[in-house]
């Protein structure tokens, strides 16, 4: 009995592995996928009246859905971000490494009609996106633009990225 003790406690040890393995790598690829939004760097004085809008919303979790494109060809990285809502001057843009990262704030706007919000959605505040870019890229070469909705970041690879064949020799 205490060998088929051992081999149960080998197998639900080999089990809870490959599960926590398996969560690890889950939990690695979906935490790109999320971006946190932090409340607004220009907070209201603990004295000041919050508007109608701001009283009368849900509170938020604070996570966000940012839908990424990471397109690959020949020459280039091209990623789209999904950001509605935003103005081009509420971006910033920064490669650091394979690490491109991705800055705002988004502002909410603010009703002047007299109610109460039922339902929000949308996260509003300061957010942070890291993309994981798939080769190097030249950082002084890239180019983004923002049009209806969507932040396009076009990297230039590097040369080192570049596939290459090489020739086998025979010794």
């Amino acid at each position: 009995m205490t060998k088929l003790a051992e081999q149960l406690k080998h197998g639900a040890d080999q089990a809870w592995e490959s599960l926590s393995e398996g969560w690890r790598e889950l939990s690695a690829r979906a935490s790109g996928a999320l971006t946190r939004f932090w409340p607004t760097s220009a907070e209201p004085s603990p004295t000041s009246q919050p508007t109608a809008a701001e009283a009368s919303m849900p509170p938020q979790s604070g996570w966000a859905f940012m839908a990424a494109d990471v397109f690959d060809d020949a020459d280039n990285v091209i990623v789209r971000i999904e950001a509605p809502g935003m103005r081009r001057e509420d971006l910033r843009v920064e490669i650091n490494g394979d690490l491109l990262t991705v800055w705002g704030e988004k502002r909410i706007d603010r009703e002047a009609t007299e109610g109460r919000w039922r339902v929000v959605q949308c996260a509003y505040g300061s957010f942070r996106r890291d993309v994981a870019l798939p080769v190097s890229v030249k950082a002084d070469k890239t180019q983004a633009s923002y049009r209806d909705g969507v932040l396009r970041i076009e990297l230039p690879k590097s040369d080192a990225a570049r596939a290459r064949r090489i020739a086998v020799q025979t010794a």
